[in-house]
């Protein structure tokens, strides 16, 4: 029952990683519990719940992410737990942005042409 709306939850917890996929869990689970009770079928509808969030989350979405912000996908996840780490949710949240941020001003912040400068130097 509801997997229309239980669907819609867990497309929209990708926007906050990790965490999204925690706090849409508990309606998954109350759902489930209350439909099939304590049986083998609550138990593969966790199990393949729980797979099916960890292949997302920890593969698919920093290859996505990666291609659409031109980031390496370990980059990523070393963003959002590193931001994370330092900020908390709103860490998580803006981590991708944070990270997308710092790579554009390292990629646009001017170099010093060694060359150049040591024929200067002469």
């Amino acid at each position: 029952n509801y997997a229309a709306l239980l669907s819609i939850l867990v497309g929209l917890s990708v926007v906050i990683p990790y965490i999204g996929a925690v706090v849409v869990t508990i309606p998954v689970v109350i759902i489930a519990l209350f439909q099939f009770g304590l049986t083998n079928e609550f138990y593969y509808v966790l199990g393949i719940y729980m797979l099916i969030q960890a292949l997302d989350g920890n593969v698919l979405v920093p290859l996505l992410f990666s291609e659409v912000v031109n980031l390496h996908p370990i980059l990523i996840i070393v963003a959002v737990l590193f931001f994370g780490g330092v900020w908390g949710f709103w860490g998580v949240f803006f981590a991708i942005p944070l990270a997308t941020l710092i790579k554009a001003v390292i990629t646009a912040w001017p170099r010093v042409d060694r060359h150049a400068l040591a024929i200067e130097n002469r």
